[in-house]
């Protein structure tokens, strides 16, 4: 991954950020729990963090989720933090994925189901119904259960469409090595 920033990263992050929020606002589907969705946002996320890396995808998740509910009911602001913050943790994912190299086995699957897994769990389950309670004064057995539903959903639909955008992605890309030299 580059650690230089630029402009690449920043049309990455407006272009993730208008996907994100198409797709959080035009594509989700209802859990039955109040204001909890099965969103497709988030393995477009997983993708650009696992591409770009952290800066990018907490950016991207925080600027498309807030444009995604300042367009709707109004910003709820523990979920569009713990967004960025989702985007963050998949963003750490790239330093132990290679995908770039279109590197995307075994290894770097089972790095990203995990990891996935853990980031949506952490995300959901803990830090946007903390953030709730504290910003929003929520009752606790209400958010704990939108949070729990939302990570364990969005754990699902990250691992399935994540994995094959991540896989489609590693594809495009030439492993180093595989050229060789005409004679």
């Amino acid at each position: 991954m580059n650690k230089k920033f630029t402009v690449k990263h920043i049309v990455a992050i407006g272009i993730g950020a208008a996907v994100f929020f198409i797709l959080k606002r035009f594509v989700t589907i209802p859990t039955g729990i109040p204001n909890t969705d099965i969103a497709t946002a988030y393995p477009f996320l997983a993708l650009l963090g696992v591409v770009y890396g952290p800066i990018v995808a907490g950016l991207a998740g925080f600027i498309g989720h807030a444009l995604g509910d300042l367009t709707t009911y109004g910003a709820w602001w523990s979920w569009i933090v713990a967004s960025g913050i989702l985007g963050v943790f998949f963003g750490l994912l790239a330093k132990r994925i290679p995908i770039n190299e279109g590197i995307f086995g075994k290894k770097e699957i089972t790095t990203f189901l995990i990891g996935e897994t853990i980031a949506n769990l952490v995300t959901w389950v803990i830090i946007a119904p903390i953030g709730d309670i504290l910003i929003y004064a929520e009752a606790p057995s209400k958010v704990f259960t939108q949070g729990v539903v939302a990570g364990i959903t969005n754990s699902i639909v990250t691992g399935i469409i994540g994995f094959i955008l991540l896989k489609a992605y590693a594809q495009t890309k030439t492993k180093k090595g595989s050229l060789n030299k005409e004679a």
